[in-house]
């Protein structure tokens, strides 16, 4: 893992990617141009206030968190930083369907499809 110029990396701002959401995450950008990226972010809406959003960018910003893995490359900006500090991105195939989940211990609520949160 390696942080943009403007961000240092603590224990308590550590995202993880689960290695079911690193090979999930490769096998999406195989099929995209090379060099892109997915950026994770925190943005307000959802039914609990805060939702995840994931897009596949081509470029990182400065103050960008970067996560790296074998063929998956995960942007995190510093605003969504501070709302997932310590979370684990994981991918989930089970009954209900396939979904990446982030496994959030700063989130007091979250809503029953889990894409929305409350800090």
């Amino acid at each position: 893992m390696r942080a943009g110029k403007k961000m240092t990396e603590t224990l308590e701002d550590r995202v993880t990617v689960s290695d079911r959401a690193a090979k999930r995450i490769a096998k999406i950008l195989s099929k995209e141009p090379s060099g892109s990226m997915l950026r994770v972010s925190v943005e307000g809406g959802g039914c609990s206030g805060l939702q995840y959003k994931y897009d596949v960018v081509n470029s990182s910003e400065n103050d960008d968190f970067i996560i790296e893995k074998p063929g998956a490359t995960v942007l995190i900006d510093a605003i969504s930083l501070q709302y997932m500090g310590g979370s684990e991105i994981d991918f989930v195939d089970d009954l209900i369907g396939q979904s990446f989940q982030i496994n959030n211990p700063n989130a007091v609520a979250g809503c029953g499809c889990g894409t929305s949160f409350t800090i």
